[in-house]
């Protein structure tokens, strides 16, 4: 961040033209209570000054959920037209008119994509998207992701590398909200690995040590369990991009938040703060590994065994 420039001081080398007025001896205190002329609730109004910005928060969610809502049935005109026009079966289109046409197309995946990150925000911050898990393959679901994600990389000159890891067993777990983070993590790279630059992905089994629901918290807690076996799958996505710094490390889950020097990127810093809500969704924890201009690895965690009552938003870390 660039250092702020303040003001020079002013300092009059003459006080005769100055004109200041006396000021009295006492000042009749306010009649208003405290904190009042800002605008701050006392301490008796917090409860419903607190239950009124819930809301709020909740009337502005459901606006922009049903705003991106409203927004898919033309958007999915405009997109049908313009294939409609690159099939050319309303006659012959020119190379210059092609060039047209995938522009207007890749603003219109672009603008799909947003619409989707809204609609998903606000149903995870309303509690109205619900886990789904089926036993499965991961490895089969990481496929698959990958497979959707290659072409896009080798235009871009990116390499990304998946290894099936056969040591994983089958387990519950909701396939689509999987392929999801997935995607947001690799389009997290795609927009910052440099072309050129190499991305990994890679899951195995993990022995994830936690505390345990309703245990109390000791003094001598060391958050371990009587695990011997794995009861996790780790999943990482690693990249030769430029790295975050540590003071960042927490903050790129959040909700619109954007490193400096990234706010002309494209997106609108909701990917990643995504990821973290269906992680914890399903049960999971996701955090960063990375240092300045020595790329980046995420991680998160899903267990074997779905959690009865994962808690579904909130900014919990």
């Amino acid at each position: 961040m660039s250092p702020r420039l303040w003001p020079h001081s002013f300092m009059a080398t003459s006080q005769k033209n100055l004109c200041i007025p006396k000021l009295p001896d006492s000042v009749p205190e306010t009649q208003l209570p405290p904190g009042a002329a800002a605008g701050i609730p006392s301490l008796a109004d917090l409860p419903q000054a607190y239950a009124e910005l819930q809301q709020r928060f909740q009337r502005t969610t459901n606006a922009l959920g049903s705003a991106a809502h409203d927004l898919k049935t033309p958007l999915a005109i405009l997109n049908g037209y313009v294939e409609l026009l690159q099939s050319e079966k309303l006659g012959p289109v020119s190379e210059r008119q092609r060039e047209v046409l995938r522009e207007m197309q890749a603003s219109g995946k672009r603008l799909q994509t947003y619409i989707q990150d809204f609609l998903t925000y606000t149903a995870l911050e309303t509690g109205g998207l619900k886990m789904q898990f089926a036993l499965g393959n991961i490895n089969e679901c990481l496929s698959d992701v990958c497979r959707l994600w290659s072409t896009r990389f080798q235009e871009k000159g990116l390499a990304l590398y998946f290894l099936p890891n056969e040591k994983l067993p089958q387990f519950p777990f909701d396939s689509p909200k999987i392929e999801r983070v997935i995607s947001n993590l690799l389009e997290n790279s795609f927009k910052f690995v440099p072309q050129g630059g190499t991305v990994w992905l890679h899951a195995e089994p993990y022995m994830w040590e936690r505390r345990a629901a309703g245990q109390p918290t000791s003094s001598t807690e060391r958050r371990r369990q009587n695990t011997t076996q794995p009861n996790a799958t780790k999943v990482s996505v690693s990249d030769t991009g430029p790295g975050i710094p540590a003071e960042f490390h927490q903050e790129v889950f959040d909700d619109f938040f954007r490193l400096p020097g990234t706010e002309n990127q494209e997106g609108m810093g909701l990917g990643l703060a995504i990821v973290r809500r269906l992680v914890q969704a399903m049960g999971g924890k996701v955090w960063v590994e990375s240092d300045p201009g020595a790329g980046c690895k995420f991680s998160f965690l899903i267990p074997f065994k779905p959690s009865s009552n994962p808690p579904s938003k909130g900014k919990s870390r």
